[in-house]
């Protein structure tokens, strides 16, 4: 069972144990993994979590867009999104949102995730077009020296999110935002010793 409490989502439904999607094809899952977490760096070194991440995801075929410390229940939470390449599709991507709640010898895991769907690119196109190429694609601002898969550039910014409000990335940080505020955590999870990195 994972720990999280007060994950209340209007509009979803149960699709399997823990895992609820809506209309949009946003995704949400929960999970409690009873293991050493597997985090680059404590939390306490972001400059070394964010680098760490940034090399992660990379290895894994995708691009961290943002990693920070949040709470998240009164805990501290690594939050993350990342976007990878639509599987077998030759154009899209998918956006990856998570929370993860670290211990010593456990973690929680809230994921928030939805991928483009018909037409892609177009809040990438438009961004593109109305910055210029000098001004769109931009060194990895955690790790420059991490070769990327897919590009870091500034369409990702959460300042473009009122203007593609149905776009994935802005659904998942919506949500995300919401969830972050809402949510709780079980006592006894809560009280595990912490993850020192």
């Amino acid at each position: 069972m994972h720990p999280f409490r007060n994950l209340e989502l209007p509009g979803f439904r149960s699709v399997d144990q823990d895992v609820w999607v809506d209309d949009a094809g946003v995704v949400v899952r929960a999970v409690r993994f009873d293991l050493v977490p597997d985090l680059p760096a404590a939390l306490t070194d972001r400059p070394a979590l964010r680098r760490g991440m940034t090399a992660m995801a990379a290895q894994q075929g995708g691009t961290l867009i943002d990693a920070d410390i949040v709470g998240v229940g009164g805990q501290p939470a690594l939050r993350q999104l990342v976007k990878v390449p639509l599987p077998d599709q030759p154009h899209g991507e998918a956006f990856l949102g998570s929370f993860t709640v670290p211990k010593a010898a456990a973690s929680a895991v809230l994921l928030v995730q939805a991928a483009e769907r018909g037409m892609t690119g177009i809040r990438e196109a438009v961004i593109l077009g109305e910055v210029g190429p000098q001004d769109y694609f931009q060194p990895h601002p955690y790790a420059p020296e991490v070769a990327l898969r897919l590009p870091f550039h500034v369409a990702d910014d959460e300042r473009y999110d009122e203007r593609f409000p149905l776009h994935p990335l802005t659904l998942v940080r919506r949500l995300m935002a919401r969830l972050a505020e809402q949510v709780t955590l079980e006592p006894g999870f809560a009280a595990l010793p912490p993850f020192a990195g």
